[in-house]
């Protein structure tokens, strides 16, 4: 019997969270390189990250290194409009973070928001985070849908996304619905 997407969060979530310092470094490290050395991230204008949040990987040094480089850096900020809806702010810097949703840290209320605009997709980038991946790109999260809600209509963005996380969250069949959206690319080290 094929396990629930409940189960398969559970259980990879606690595999997650039982990585030790060293190993969490080194999926940091090995990440960043990736990244840093994607031709995505090398022609990417701006890049939609996330700050790292509990067990997650560690993007900071992607997004550190992104604004060093002068690219446009934006963070996911969850925001009450009727429902509670994803967007992406910008940041300058780590101080104009704030814990928020869920203790979560985002961007300060002042920050400008992202605007979609298909025909600028080439030039950007988005990381997404997830509870576990598949080998057939699924992408499984925590539960509420913002991403898949966020990406909904925005089709040129679905291009230019990658999923990211430790080797531990790679399983082998994640259940999909219609709604589900695929990140391009997965990789998790």
């Amino acid at each position: 019997m094929k396990e629930t997407k409940a189960e398969i969060r559970k259980r990879v979530l606690k595999l997650r969270d039982e990585l030790g310092p060293k190993e969490r470094e080194k999926g940091a490290v090995l990440l960043t390189e990736r990244i840093l050395g994607h031709q995505w991230f090398y022609g990417s204008r701006e890049i939609l990250c996330f700050a790292s949040f509990g067990s997650e990987i560690d993007t900071s040094g992607i997004w550190q290194e992104a604004l060093r480089l002068g690219k446009a850096v934006y963070m996911p900020r969850v925001v009450e409009t009727p429902s509670l809806v994803m967007e992406f702010y910008r940041i300058r810097s780590e101080s104009e973070l704030r814990p928020g949703y869920r203790g979560i840290q985002e961007p300060v209320e002042s920050a400008p928001r992202y605007e979609y605009h298909a025909e600028k997709m080439s030039r950007t980038l988005m990381l997404m985070p997830g509870a576990a991946f598949d080998r057939q790109k699924n992408r499984l999260g925590y539960g509420k849908g913002f991403y898949d809600r966020y990406l909904a209509e925005k089709e040129a963005l679905c291009l230019r996304t990658i999923g990211v996380g430790f080797s531990c969250q790679m399983v082998e069949e994640i259940p999909r619905t219609p709604k589900d959206i695929r990140p391009y690319q997965v990789i998790c080290v």
